[in-house]
């Protein structure tokens, strides 16, 4: 083996030969990085002379603590993040079954609406202001009964039959309160 061998492999074994830390010493600078993440030149030369190391391992030690912290840091807001995530998709399948449930509910109304047509000859427009018997005391559409759909008299106050549109609307809750009598 040569010469520069030989010293070039004392050197690169005498790195590899630091001083580990104590739990005491790790306990004190990890209470030292909660209280400031950053280690400012006059911390890391006080640290050494606690510790008794020297202050280029505490500030490497710092560096790698620094990214470790920023590593969980990440992972804990990736971790928030995938739970948002997780509450908007299940969220957005409950919209899609209610639209869904929605659409179910028109596609019935359209039915009553046009079953209802086909027993009326179309009158004249008509002010829908003046619709009675539509709408149940709550002062909403009564789609869920189909009972009293049925049953509800579509006519005005003057007894003419409804447009498909004025009953559409009613059905469909449009301003049903102020709309229905």
């Amino acid at each position: 083996m040569s010469l520069f061998n030989y010293q070039s492999q004392k050197q690169h074994s005498s790195k590899h030969h630091k001083k580990r830390l104590t739990k005491d010493q790790v306990r004190l600078l990890e209470i030292s990085f909660g209280s400031n993440k950053k280690l400012e030149p006059e911390r890391k030369l006080q640290l050494a002379r606690d510790l008794g190391i020297p202050p280029r391992q505490i500030a490497i030690w710092y560096q790698n603590k620094r990214a470790r912290w920023k590593t969980q840091s990440l992972e804990l807001d990736h971790s928030a993040l995938q739970l948002r995530l997780e509450a908007a998709t299940a969220e957005k399948k409950q919209l899609e079954k209610e639209v869904e449930r929605l659409r179910e509910e028109l596609e019935k109304a359209h039915k009553v609406l046009v079953s209802l047509r086909q027993f009326s000859n179309p009158p004249p427009p008509m002010d829908v202001s003046s619709l009675s018997s539509c709408c149940d005391e709550r002062g909403s559409s009564s789609l869920h009964d189909q009972d009293h759909v049925m049953s509800c008299s579509w006519v005005d106050n003057n007894n003419e039959a409804l447009q498909l549109e004025d009953l559409y609307a009613c059905l469909m809750g449009a301003n049903c309160s102020t709309t229905c009598a």
